[in-house]
């Protein structure tokens, strides 16, 4: 069974999901690795794990036949688009951070 009853929108919106999933588990996975000791160490390993294990999926589910209608484009209309809203999610998420973090440091 493909992905061919899927609109446009939720393909986007599951693509958003699982590469943002699987990018700020490697984020995550990697911080958690150098910084962290013994068990959290461990745990930094499986995170990184998992993300790349995510993208690939999500790597290897566009580059072959998904049963999406052939006249869509997938870069062009899928996978671009998602990876710019992560990209502006991610963009405002680090802004709102250093917001807090000057105002916490200021007072």
């Amino acid at each position: 069974m493909g992905l061919a009853g899927l609109s446009g929108d939720l393909l986007v919106f599951l693509t958003d999901l699982l590469i943002a999933f699987g990018l700020f588990s490697l984020a995550a996975g990697a911080f958690t690795a150098y910084f962290g000791s013994g068990k959290s160490r461990k745990i930094g390993v499986a995170l990184i794990v998992l993300g790349l294990v995510i993208v690939l999926l999500v790597a290897v589910m566009f580059l072959q036949d998904i049963g999406v209608d052939p006249n869509v484009e997938l870069w062009k209309h899928i996978v671009y688009p998602a990876l710019v809203h992560i990209l502006g999610a991610a963009l405002g998420a680090v802004a709102a951070l250093a917001v807090f973090l000057i105002a916490i440091m200021k007072s």
